[in-house]
C-alpha cells in the first residue's frame, strides 16, 4: 500500500514544498519581527529620538506602544516554548 499511496500522492510533491518554504518564509519572518534584542534596540533608538527632537511625543509614544506590545509578545513566546 505504501508504494501506491506514494505513486499517488508525487504529483502534490512541488506543492508539499512550496508549502514547506511558505513555512520556513515565515517562521524566519516572525522570529525577527519576535526578536527580543531587536526590539530593545528599537526601543532605545526611539527614546534618542525624542530626546534629539527627530520625533514628536505622539509619534515617540505610538512606536513605543506597539514595540513594548510586541516585545510582551516576544516574552510570552519565549516561555510557551520554554514551558513546552
Amino acid at each position: 500500500m505504501g508504494i501506491f499511496s506514494g505513486l499517488l500522492s508525487l504529483p502534490l510533491a512541488p506543492v508539499r514544498g512550496t508549502a514547506w518554504v511558505a513555512q520556513q518564509v515565515l517562521d524566519e519572518a516572525e522570529r525577527r519581527y519576535y526578536d527580543v534584542e531587536t526590539l530593545r534596540r528599537q526601543l532605545e533608538e526611539v527614546a534618542m529620538a525624542r530626546e534629539n527632537g527627530e520625533l514628536d511625543d505622539d509619534g515617540a509614544d505610538a512606536l513605543e506602544e506597539e514595540l513594548t506590545a510586541r516585545l510582551i509578545e516576544a516574552n510570552r513566546r519565549s516561555r510557551e516554548e520554554r514551558d513546552g
